[in-house]
């Protein structure tokens, strides 16, 4: 069984997002995506300042299984990438909440949060 932290908003590409009052959001995968995906050996982020629009691919993360593209929940500027991640990207794999975060956004239009699946949508999703 996967944890769905009931305090973030989730996407139906499998991508978590958590709002901060700041109108700030940091995303990262979850935990169901990272177990599909096995041991993570490499993640590609973008650049700090990149503009993104919701559903738009901003990065590759690949496993010993697979390669699959990371696609933003939101439209938004990045506003910081998890350097943690060059160096070891398994984190995603052990703390995919937390540690694995992958990127912080500026929101362009905070209201797309509302588009997002709760907790309780998406594990039925993945149900």
């Amino acid at each position: 069984m996967s944890n769905v932290p009931s305090d973030l908003r989730y996407a139906k590409s499998h991508e978590w997002l958590q709002l901060a009052a700041d109108g700030t959001a940091t995303v990262g995968i979850t935990d169901y995506a990272q177990n599909s995906l096995g041991d993570i050996t490499y993640v590609q982020l973008p650049k700090v300042g990149a503009t993104l629009s919701a559903g738009q691919v901003y990065g590759v993360v690949e496993s010993v299984k697979a390669a699959s593209d990371l696609y933003s929940p939101v439209a938004g500027t990045v506003i910081a990438i998890n350097p943690a991640l060059d160096s070891a990207p398994e984190t995603v794999n052990s703390d995919a909440y937390q540690g694995g975060w992958m990127l912080k956004l500026k929101l362009s239009n905070p209201a797309e949060v509302d588009a997002l699946l709760d907790a309780a949508a998406y594990a039925k999703l993945i149900g």
